[in-house]
């Protein structure tokens, strides 16, 4: 199954929680057991799986990004300006793949999907990709009773 999505973006260097947008997918395709692939199409943005709860950690990311890959640098040559954003964007990658287990994705604690927005783009466009996986007589789950709201790796 394909699922292409849209986000409204605001700013440059600006990160997006995408995680509930692909669980909400994930229930409505009934996908039971697989994997989904988030993938970005776009030269100057990404999708990361990392920590979701505390905003600093975007932060500090996207400062450090700045550290390492500075805007200004008299020896780019690439005429539109925007070398640090296809930098940023290679070093984040611009898929992920999680699994999914009893309808749930197989996340961490802290962990999400999220999109990085490296240029000033408006509009976005992802798509996402899952291949389920179809079982034949046999079943992993306790009970229907067991079941999480969403699986969580623990910490190792």
């Amino acid at each position: 199954m394909l699922h292409s999505f849209k986000l409204q973006t605001s700013n440059r260097d600006e990160m997006i929680d995408l995680t509930s947008q692909v669980e909400t997918e994930i229930k409505k395709h009934q996908v039971k057991s697989g994997v989904v692939t988030v993938y970005c199409p776009h030269t100057t943005a990404g999708i990361t799986i990392n920590e979701n709860a505390d905003p600093d950690v975007k932060r500090d990311m996207i400062r450090r990004f700045d550290e390492v890959y500075p805007w200004i640098d008299e020896k780019d040559q690439h005429f539109e300006g925007n070398t640090a954003a296809h930098l940023k964007a290679s070093t984040v990658g611009s898929s992920q793949q999680l699994i999914i287990e009893n309808g749930n994705l197989l996340l961490g604690t802290w962990q999400g999907f999220i999109f990085v927005n490296l240029m000033a783009l408006e509009t976005v466009h992802g798509i996402l990709k899952f291949k389920q996986i179809k079982r034949r007589g046999w079943d992993i789950s306790n009970s229907a009773n067991d079941k999480p709201e969403r699986l969580r790796v623990p910490h190792l």
